[in-house]
């Protein structure tokens, strides 16, 4: 009898020390992101909170010493909580910490009625959370710490207890609990098992590298030769290609002014995000590049931009979810929404909802409603945007769209209009034309030069057809204040210190610089 049900015990230990390792796992993974994030902190989760203790959190980030000292509170809480339950080494203290970040976490979040942190972009939820869900499992662990499954076994802090559980136990959380008492003699065996967590540190440690660049000795073997983290590999023809890492930047971007809002000089463009890849007859490049930017993806791009010094993401309402969940992650980058869709007023109303930094009449949808003579409705759109305190903006495709709107007395606080040169192949020698997005590229900078609002200048590269070097002067001086440009991760550091190199030389401008 005693075989029979000393069976079932060891099983449900080892059942209850695996769910103790993977969420130490996703404990210490979470720490480690956020320390080797570097500029990463809180105070956007913390700003941003929707719960019971949104005052309190809104305090703790209203000031940097505070949020700084918050951050690395969090960071080596999340760490060392992770190590412990992985390892199986004061699995109780940790256990407790883990249920009180993670009932933090839920109060600055909770998914109570009326209320929709995070969107739909990770799942919708009520009342009960992942959260949640992680805390009770850290009860259940408390419960049941299996400490014949962690280093715990061989901590011998009380001589002389018995090897049998005691017939009374002891209350739940007790000071003698939180260490474990002396279980007696270890067999080989049981000593393997007090081991349990170290085979998943191994599998955890090479899992965050692989992750993030690393190879294994055998993978550079393979590859004829050891190569840098950023060096990408094409799989289909085995061609390397290298690019510029954080180190390589030459320094920081100048910013602009359109109002009280301060924008770098290089904006990140959204389109390929978002899938508008402008690939022609490529019908396979949309999807490819909405896979390559999946929501981790996303998140990096987002952060190597403010690395380097990009401050500021133009882009469509569709990806206003995705930048709230990196807000409330820490991130910082801010976003100018071309409010484009079927209702403009409708997106407008949305983007300010999402916090948008400002917002402008989406290029396609001006050129539209100016051609249909609709201009009440760019007024009412320009409106709404000021009344909610933020600039607001008209973009064109078509510079008869800008001219247009000037003729009717429409001055928004910043233009956004096309702006290329069009001495490239593919404009040259397609008889459509179907890759020109500024066919009047001399009248632009013309009638530009007339105007004294802020000019976004976009479409510099003609997606993808110019070289940086090349759009990025033209742009600058044929008049532009700022441009904006989409970029993969593995170009930001490129761009931007080939923005920096066009800047930092004399540019023959007539235009004055309007922001």
């Amino acid at each position: 009898m005693e075989h029979e049900s000393a069976l079932p015990r060891r099983y449900r230990e080892a059942a209850f020390a695996l769910l103790r390792i993977v969420i130490g796992w996703h404990f210490l993974y979470e720490g480690w992101t956020k320390l080797a994030f570097p500029g990463w902190t809180s105070a956007g989760y913390l700003k941003s909170s929707t719960g019971p203790l949104a005052p309190f959190f809104g305090w703790l980030a209203g000031d940097g010493i505070r949020t700084a000292i918050i951050d690395q509170m969090n960071i080596w809480a999340l760490i060392l909580i992770g190590l412990g339950l992985m390892l199986g080494l004061l699995v109780r203290p940790a256990a407790l910490g883990g249920i009180a970040l993670l009932s933090l976490y839920y109060l600055a979040y909770p998914p109570f009625f009326g209320m929709s942190p995070g969107g739909a972009s990770e799942g919708a939820y009520l009342i009960v959370n992942k959260n949640l869900v992680e805390l009770c499992a850290l009860l259940a662990v408390i419960g049941c710490p299996a400490y014949s499954f962690g280093l715990d076994r061989v901590l011998r802090r009380r001589s002389g207890a018995a090897h049998e559980a005691p017939a009374r136990p002891a209350p739940l959380f007790s000071l003698d609990q939180l260490v474990p008492a002396y279980l007696g003699p270890v067999s080989r065996r049981q000593y393997v098992a007090t081991l349990a967590g170290v085979p998943f540190m191994g599998a955890f440690v090479l899992a965050v590298l692989k992750k993030h660049g690393w190879k294994s000795f055998e993978e550079v073997s393979l590859g004829g030769r050891a190569q840098r983290r950023d060096t990408f590999v094409a799989s289909a023809t085995m061609k390397s290609f290298q690019f510029s890492a954080i180190s390589d930047l030459k320094g920081r971007l100048p910013m602009g002014q359109i109002g009280n809002l301060n924008l770098s000089r290089m904006i990140l463009g959204g389109n390929l995000m978002g899938g508008w890849a402008h690939a022609r007859d490529l019908i396979y490049v949309s999807k490819l590049v909405k896979a390559y930017h999946h929501r981790d993806k996303i998140f990096e791009t987002f952060a190597i931009a403010e690395r380097c010094g990009v401050n500021t993401i133009l882009t469509n309402p569709l990806l206003c979810d995705v930048i709230n969940d990196y807000w409330r992650n820490g991130g910082r980058i801010q976003f100018i929404s071309d409010c484009g869709g079927k209702d403009v007023l409708q997106m407008i109303q949305k983007s300010i909802d999402r916090g948008a930094a400002a917002c402008y009449i989406q290029g396609g949808v001006a050129d539209r409603l100016v051609e249909e003579r609709k201009f009440e409705v760019i007024a009412a759109g320009l409106d709404l945007i000021r009344r909610n305190g933020l600039p607001a903006g008209i973009g064109g495709h078509k510079l008869k769209t800008v001219q247009a709107c000037v003729e009717m007395g429409l001055r928004p606080d910043f233009w956004m209009k096309t702006l290329h040169h069009t001495n490239y192949w593919s404009a040259k020698t397609l008889p459509e034309n179907d890759n020109i997005w500024c066919t009047e590229p001399a009248d632009t900078v013309s009638y530009m030069a007339q105007l004294r609002e802020p000019w976004i200048a976009f479409k510099v590269l003609a997606a993808g057809s110019i070289e940086p070097a090349v759009g990025f002067r033209y742009a600058f001086e044929s008049g532009a204040d700022f441009i904006c440009v989409g970029m993969y991760d593995f170009q930001i550091v490129d761009d931007v210190n080939i923005a920096l190199n066009v800047l930092n030389r004399s540019l023959v401008r007539t235009r004055q610089w309007c922001a």
